[in-house]
């Protein structure tokens, strides 16, 4: 399994599309569960697919910045990838098992970190041969 997962070919672009879908999915949930709840009458116990979508995408999200931490050029952008996904995944499971009391909102902050570090490491950060990533610079 490591060894399929470290041969991905894009695991920025992976991490930038898990990362926006899950935003996506996140900005949907409140809109899809009121028409849900409207339209059909359907109760929640109905719905646990769509609940359960933020766990795979955080799975996803996990595979992408595994490869990608290990081929960027720069220390912080490692650090950066795996703390927001961390948050990310914290507040996920803070709102599986409500454990303390977050604002809905503060999902937004980790996924939109995400995406736009991964979009920065494609860019500024991946390696470009075999050698740079054996020595990375912490510039």
């Amino acid at each position: 399994m490591i060894s399929i997962v470290k041969r991905t070919k894009y695991p920025n672009i992976l991490g930038v599309t898990a990362s926006g879908l899950c935003l996506i999915h996140c900005l949907m949930t409140p809109l899809f569960f009121t028409i849900q709840a409207s339209t059909f009458g359907l109760r929640k116990q109905y719905l646990l697919w769509w609940q359960m979508i933020d766990l795979v995408f955080l799975l996803v999200s996990c595979i992408a910045i595994f490869v990608a931490a290990s081929r960027t050029s720069k220390r912080w952008m490692k650090y950066s990838l795996w703390g927001s996904w961390i948050l990310l995944a914290g507040i996920i499971l803070n709102e599986k098992f409500q454990i303390l009391k977050i604002m809905e909102a503060a999902i937004y902050i980790p996924s939109i970190a995400l995406i736009v570090l991964h979009i920065c490491n494609r860019n500024y950060c991946s390696c470009t041969n075999e050698n740079c990533c054996a020595h990375p610079s912490d510039s």
